[in-house]
């Protein structure tokens, strides 16, 4: 039986309850039901104290330290932000800033993001790649994004969300159990 893929979600919401993380914990969800999976969420609300004082990665506290090496060390990032001001979060950003350079190159990403309105939907394309395109990360080519007329509250109300996660989920997890494989054939 093979290894659960290590699944490792950044969600860049700034408050709790939030569509974001609800959005995420669908992703994961449906993940589950193709490939095993161990998945973790981290929440920038919960890393506040210790990163946002935090001016480089010698400077954060051990909360946000091993937030930062889960990131590193996934076999499949979900990069997911709620859209302020054109664009992810700031904090999401720092976050991301404080990631090593290389350690996402060749790590699938699966992008996702929430917004006001359907105009806020190219965030994907033009914020959320380029970041992860410095990565050299293999992100997804479709995206995920939601406005808030796909909720009532935190419950997801569109059933096309659906089909864009399962196309991610057939995107990714092969790619992703065909280079965790790989990676551990090489380190035995």
């Amino acid at each position: 039986m093979s290894t659960p893929l290590k699944v490792v979600a950044v969600v860049g919401n700034l408050q709790k309850p939030s569509k974001t993380r609800a959005l995420v914990d669908l992703i994961v969800e449906t993940f589950s039901d193709f490939e095993r999976i161990d998945a973790r969420v981290i929440e920038i609300v919960d890393l506040v104290p210790g990163l946002a004082t935090a001016l480089d990665r010698n400077q954060v506290d051990s909360v946000t330290a091993e937030a930062l090496a889960a990131v590193e060390s996934a076999d499949i990032v979900i990069a997911a932000s709620p859209v302020f001001r054109g664009s992810y979060t700031g904090l999401f950003k720092h976050f991301f800033d404080l990631v090593d350079q290389y350690a996402l190159a060749n790590t699938p990403v699966i992008l996702a993001a929430t917004g006001g309105s359907d105009r806020h939907a190219l965030v994907l394309d033009h914020a959320l790649r380029p970041l992860f395109a410095f990565f050299q990360a293999l992100t997804a080519p479709v995206g995920i994004y939601l406005s808030s007329g796909d909720f009532d509250g935190t419950t997801i109300l569109n059933p096309e969300v659906f089909e864009r996660i399962e196309m991610a989920a057939n995107d990714v997890l092969p790619v992703a159990r065909m280079l965790a494989e790989r990676n551990r054939t090489v380190l035995t």
